[in-house]
C-alpha cells in the first residue's frame, strides 16, 4: 500500500504540470477553435527563463516575471502572425502554430546549450514526512500551484469583466460582437493566459532535474490529457491530466512486474493508450461538448 501510495503522489505530482499545460490549450482552442502546438516551445522559453533569472532575483521572482514574459510573447506571437489569419481554415492556422513552436526552439535551444541547466528551484528532491510517506516537496509545491492557478482562472472567468467577455466569444463570436465584445482582443488575451501558464509549467517540469533541449516533448503529454478532459473544458482539462499523470506512473513502476511483455518503457506511450480507450467510449471526451450538425 505504501507504494501504491508514493506511485499516485507522484503521479498526481506531474500529472498537475499536464494539467497547467492542457489548461492553457484549452484556453486557446475555446477561443479560436485551434490547437496552438506552440505551447511545447512557449513552456521550454519559460524554463529557460527562470533557469537565468533564478540566480539573481531568486526561484519565485524568476517563474513570476518568467510567466508574465512568456504572456507578453504569447500575446506579440498571436499578434503578429494568428491575428492577420482570421478566416482562413483553421488547419492552416495549426500549422503556422507547429512552424512558431519550431522556430522559438530553435532560439530557445540556443541559450540552453549541450549542457542540462538548473532552474534553481529551492527544493531539489528533498522530501517531507506526510502521515509517514516521504513526499518530494516539489510534488507538493505542484499541486498547490496548480489549485490556486486553475482557482484563479475560474474565479476570472466566472466574476472578471474580461473573463465574462472571453466566456461570450467563446461560445458565439458574432453575437459577442454585437454585444460590444472585442473578439480579437479576447484571442489575444487568451494567448497571453496560455503563455502565462506554460511558463510556470516549464519551471517545475526543470524542478528537481533541470531542462535540456528534448525537455519540450514533455508538452506533448497534455494532448492527450485535454482530448480525455475534451477539448473546450478547463476543468476536463485538469482531470485529463490528473489521469495522464497517474496512468503514467503506475506503469512506469508496475509494467515491468506485472505486464513485462509490454516492453520497457511502455509508460511513455500509456497516456496514448488510456486516449484510445476514452474515446472509444466517449468520442468527446469525458467532458467535452458534443456536437451536433443538422444537414
Amino acid at each position: 500500500m505504501r507504494d501504491v501510495l508514493l506511485t499516485a503522489i507522484r503521479g498526481i505530482g506531474f500529472g498537475s504540470i499536464y494539467a497547467m499545460l492542457a489548461v492553457g490549450f484549452v484556453v486557446i482552442y475555446k477561443s479560436s477553435r485551434v490547437i496552438s502546438f506552440a505551447q511545447p516551445a512557449l513552456m521550454l522559453a519559460g524554463a529557460v527563463l527562470v533557469s537565468y533569472l533564478a540566480g539573481p532575483i531568486g526561484f519565485y521572482g524568476a517563474v513570476l516575471v518568467a510567466a508574465l514574459a512568456i504572456a507578453a510573447l504569447g500575446l506579440g506571437v498571436e499578434r503578429a502572425t494568428i491575428r492577420p489569419m482570421i478566416g482562413r481554415p483553421v488547419f492552416v492556422i495549426a500549422i503556422i502554430t507547429l512552424g512558431l513552436d519550431i522556430a522559438i526552439r530553435v532560439v530557445v535551444n540556443a541559450f540552453i546549450g549541450s549542457d542540462v541547466r538548473n532552474v534553481g528551484d529551492p527544493w531539489g528532491l528533498s522530501a517531507v514526512d506526510v502521515f509517514g510517506l516521504p513526499v518530494q516537496e516539489r510534488y507538493i509545491a505542484m499541486v498547490l500551484v496548480l489549485v490556486v492557478t486553475v482557482g484563479a482562472l475560474f474565479a476570472f472567468f466566472q466574476y472578471s469583466r474580461y473573463g465574462l467577455a472571453m466566456r461570450a466569444a467563446s461560445l458565439d463570436q458574432e453575437t459577442a460582437m454585437v454585444q460590444g465584445v472585442s473578439v480579437g482582443a479576447m484571442m489575444a488575451l487568451s494567448w497571453a493566459i496560455a503563455g502565462g501558464l506554460a511558463a510556470v509549467a516549464g519551471a517545475f517540469v526543470g524542478a528537481g532535474g533541470g531542462i535540456e533541449q528534448n525537455t519540450w516533448i514533455i508538452a506533448l503529454k497534455a494532448l492527450p490529457a485535454i482530448i480525455i478532459g475534451g477539448l473546450d473544458s478547463v476543468g476536463g482539462a485538469v482531470i485529463g491530466g490528473l489521469l495522464v499523470g497517474l496512468v503514467e506512473s503506475f506503469f512506469a513502476t508496475y509494467q515491468g512486474e506485472y505486464l513485462p511483455w509490454l516492453g520497457q518503457n511502455f509508460s511513455l506511450v500509456s497516456p496514448y493508450v488510456l486516449l484510445l480507450v476514452v474515446l472509444l467510449v466517449r468520442p468527446y471526451g469525458i467532458f467535452g461538448t458534443r456536437e451536433v450538425e443538422r444537414v
